[in-house]
């Protein structure tokens, strides 16, 4: 996805979303965030910084967040608050940092480890939806961004067996398995998150497989499902590896592969964006598979790709 994302890093690192943790709080070896402003020792740290919903300390190497989030402020636009009032402007950087302070704002806004991550998909889902009803601009949310997204790929994916390539917290394979007629494979190389999204899943009575694996090695066999998807993955790969990416899709998919990717013009590095697509860069990606593909452009480009 294009926003700040644990796509790879929490299987990497061993962040645990579903770890134990005090009420309000979540501590690890290099990021600690409570809920509300922290009572802290007479020799603590002045602030760095004081936004709008977090105030920033340090402690050695040890980032100290504060925040004053609310369970119903809590949903994926929480990307995008962490990036504009904490990443953007340099106070704090990294992907790895950016992934525990993420985990730990969901963690310590509401009590409990599936509590918590409940909270966080059914707020999310629920915007999306009211995003679908009535479209807005997207402006700073990444959730009114991607809902359009949502929308078409669920129009492009036929009924059938299904892959998702690069899932991270899976909300495109939960909308499409509320469908009929749909089995769902989601797939990421974060073991974590597909542990938390087939415990999410479980708790929502949905149906859907999780494949903890690099979306370039998944171990299934050829022509295994009937579409695959590579939904805002690429941009967060090198050339090889996103190459690798779309030859692993056409030697698991029987009919179609279906890749979206962000229009830039230069990689959005606060998002983990590492490459830039545009309608040209897309339609040799398609010609160089040898299959016969489609280009077209809505809320960024998207390819088809005739597996059959």
């Amino acid at each position: 996805m294009s926003v700040p994302s644990l796509r790879s890093a929490i299987a990497a690192r061993r962040i645990d979303p579903l770890a134990p943790c005090p009420s309000g709080a979540y501590a690890d070896h290099l990021v600690r965030v409570i809920r509300d402003s922290p009572r802290l020792d007479d020799d603590a740290p002045r602030p760095i910084v004081r936004t709008e919903h977090f105030s920033l300390r340090r402690r050695g190497r040890r980032v100290e967040l504060g925040h004053s989030l609310r369970p119903r402020q809590l949903d994926n636009d929480l990307a995008g608050l962490l990036a504009e009032e904490l990443f953007a402007p340099g106070w704090l950087s990294g992907s790895d940092i950016f992934e525990r302070v993420f985990t730990g704002v969901v963690r310590s806004c509401v009590d409990g480890a599936l509590p918590a991550w409940t909270t966080f998909y059914d707020n999310t889902l629920a915007r999306i939806r009211e995003y679908w009803r009535a479209p807005k601009p997207a402006g700073h949310s990444s959730i009114a961004g991607f809902a359009p997204v949502y929308r078409r790929t669920l129009d492009l994916v036929a009924p059938g067996t299904v892959l998702d390539m690069g899932s991270c917290f899976g909300f495109l394979p939960l909308l499409l398995a509320e469908r009929e007629g749909h089995t769902v494979i989601a797939s990421d190389l974060s073991r974590g998150t597909m542990r938390l999204l087939a415990a999410v899943a479980v708790a929502r009575g949905l149906a859907l497989d999780t494949l903890a694996c690099d979306a370039a090695q998944v171990p299934l066999p050829d022509r295994s499902v009937d579409t695959v998807m590579v939904i805002h993955v690429l941009e967060h790969l090198d050339p090889g590896h996103g190459g690798a990416v779309v030859r692993e899709a056409l030697r698991l998919a029987r009919q179609r592969v279906v890749v979206a990717v962000p229009y830039e013009d230069e990689p959005t590095a606060a998002y983990g964006h590492v490459r830039c697509f545009d309608p040209a860069g897309l339609t040799a990606l398609g010609r160089r598979t040898g299959h016969r593909f489609s280009v077209t452009s809505h809320h960024g480009g998207w390819l088809v790709l005739d597996a059959s």
